[in-house]
């Protein structure tokens, strides 16, 4: 049987992004350097995460879940970042979600022992990969979507390859993307699980924003449409499934209120059922798609935390930051500066400029006059008054949005502490 290895300490040098230096640093040595980025002491651009903001925003979740009675397995597709993964679990996530079966890979091989797989899996091929990979970790408690009966079929190779007869499926409910769309499907689904060997019914799932729309009140009615046909479904499961434990699975980072408030009564009145949410982008938030997410959220009635309302929008902290150099004042009211589209998100908006520092010492007022215009593969577009002091060599603090496209382009990111000084180096495994 192949064997899976957690990853040991890494080097760091100038190979990486944001290392100053040419000759390399073990991970573990990186908090003890004294870097801060608003000094210019990391080679720029490079991308910061804000440990007490990304903590914040961890506790306020974790303590709204519990008070809306559901459970959370955080998606590591956002920053496969197996140090976050393991801190989000040891805080109280349920468990941790993956998109494929390389995240699986990551994930167990650094100690996480139950897993959500919240996609199908591919063919048959995909399923003699699973399966190889779950014989190497016989503890881990796994589950999967599926769709449709050929989904089925590759999750029942994968155990039959691994010798196991516990792979819990999620029948996959949807619209817009994945997931069956009718119950005649729903049926064969089920019936394909139950005849299959190594495979158990393990509740149902949705992703409630394959349906959003930019319009509120479609999305709503899209929403609400899709939740029925979920609950629907897990009538079916539980028919086929008697007295086992169920898990009901949807909830992005947006709309995790509505799914939670469709759900957990269904939950509640089968006595033997766990909703458990998949948001993982609501940990670092942002400066775009998540704060209108939440500011939207707020429009619903915002957040119940320990019996108190509370804005979604002004409890959620933005964690992550870019940092680049401004390199050229070409013209009047236009500056170039040191980052691009291989270093930020800008699918969902262009990043935002925050602060300004010029030797360490932030110039205040400066960056609300800044507009990032476009981007190119390492050059970022600045527009601003003519008469404006931005300098070549002065460091942009900017804001992202959408934290899931910017950190897959970062192989390491770098923690920072309330004084801005680097606390240590996370890496990513993207893959």
């Amino acid at each position: 049987m192949q064997s899976f290895s957690r990853w040991g300490t890494q080097r760091l040098s100038a190979t990486t992004r944001g290392i100053p230096v040419v000759d390399g640093l073990a991970t573990e040595e990186i908090g003890s350097q004294g870097w801060r980025p608003c000094g210019g002491d990391l080679a720029l651009p490079a991308l910061t995460l804000d440990e007490a903001a990304f903590a914040a925003n961890r506790d306020l979740f974790l303590r709204w879940c519990s008070g809306a009675g559901v459970a959370v397995a955080p998606h590591a597709k956002t920053p496969m970042s197996p140090e976050l993964a393991r801190s989000l679990r040891e805080a109280g996530a349920w468990g941790t979600t993956v998109a494929n079966i390389q995240q699986a890979a990551v994930l167990l091989a650094h100690g996480e022992r139950r897993l959500l797989l919240a996609n199908e899996i591919g063919g048959l091929a995909a399923g003699r990969r699973l399966g190889a990979l779950l014989g190497a970790y016989p503890d881990a408690e796994f589950y999967a979507f599926a769709d449709s009966p050929a989904a089925v079929a590759s999750l029942a190779e994968a155990a039959r390859l691994s010798g196991r007869n516990d792979i819990a499926v999620l029948v996959e409910l949807g619209a817009g993307r994945a997931g069956a769309r009718d119950r005649g499907t729903v049926e064969a689904v089920i019936a394909a699980v139950l005849a299959a060997k190594g495979l158990t019914l393990g509740g149902v799932a949705t992703y409630e924003g394959a349906v959003a729309t930019s319009g509120a009140d479609e999305t709503a009615r899209a929403i609400a449409k899709l939740m029925a046909r979920t609950i629907e479904a897990f009538a079916f499961v539980r028919d086929a499934a008697p007295g086992r434990s169920l898990i009901l699975s949807a909830g992005g980072s947006a709309y995790f209120d509505v799914v939670a408030a469709a759900l957990v009564p269904v939950a509640q009145r089968d006595g033997n059922a766990t909703v458990v949410l998949r948001s993982g982008a609501l940990f670092f938030s942002d400066h775009g798609i998540y704060a209108r997410a939440f500011a939207e959220i707020d429009r619903r009635g915002g957040l119940v935390i320990d019996g108190v309302h509370r804005s979604a929008a002004e409890s959620f902290r933005p964690a992550l930051m870019l940092w680049a150099e401004v390199l050229s004042r070409p013209e009047a009211g236009l500056a170039i500066c040191g980052f691009g589209m291989r270093d930020a998100s800008f699918d969902q908006g262009l990043p935002v400029a925050l602060s300004v520092y010029r030797d360490g010492v932030e110039q205040r007022g400066l960056a609300e006059a800044l507009t990032v215009t476009r981007l190119n593969d390492q050059h970022a577009f600045i527009a601003l008054a003519e008469d404006s002091p931005l300098a070549v060599g002065d460091i942009l603090a900017l804001g992202i949005s959408h934290p899931c496209t910017c950190l897959d382009r970062w192989r390491v990111i770098y923690g920072l502490d309330a004084g801005g000084t680097v606390t240590r180096a996370l890496t990513t495994q993207f893959g």
